[in-house]
């Protein structure tokens, strides 16, 4: 809150006007805030980031899926084997992230070897 102290005629000169400043302030206010709220939306809608699920199926091995989260996705062995784990027994795993156009052609890939995957 702003305390202003002023004196005799410019007191009244300021006390007329102020209810139209403080209009024009909350109209100022708030209309920063729609701006600022509606560059927030778009920006979280173009960066919103991704994840990579592969599903679990009752053909491929073990080993085949090891091997193809470390050629397609970049895993480390063990990362890989965790993630075979948890798609095994919790029937699906999120296995990378990011922007839809990294996981894209990792998605098409898994896919082309025979996994079940998708972008959520």
């Amino acid at each position: 809150m702003v305390h202003l102290y002023l004196c005799g005629a410019i007191q009244t000169d300021f006390m007329l006007i102020l209810p139209e400043l403080m209009q024009s302030f909350s109209m100022l206010r708030f209309g920063t805030e729609t701006e600022t709220e509606e560059l927030v939306d778009v920006l979280t809608e173009e960066d919103e980031e991704k994840n990579l699920i592969l599903f679990n199926d009752e053909v491929n091995t073990f080993d085949f899926v090891i091997e193809s989260l470390i050629a397609v996705c970049g895993h480390e062995p063990l990362q890989a084997e965790q993630c075979t784990i948890i798609v095994h027994f919790k029937g699906k795993c999120a296995v990378k992230n990011g922007s839809f156009e990294k996981l894209e052609p990792m998605c098409t890939a898994l896919l082309d070897r025979g996994l079940t995957a998708e972008i959520q």
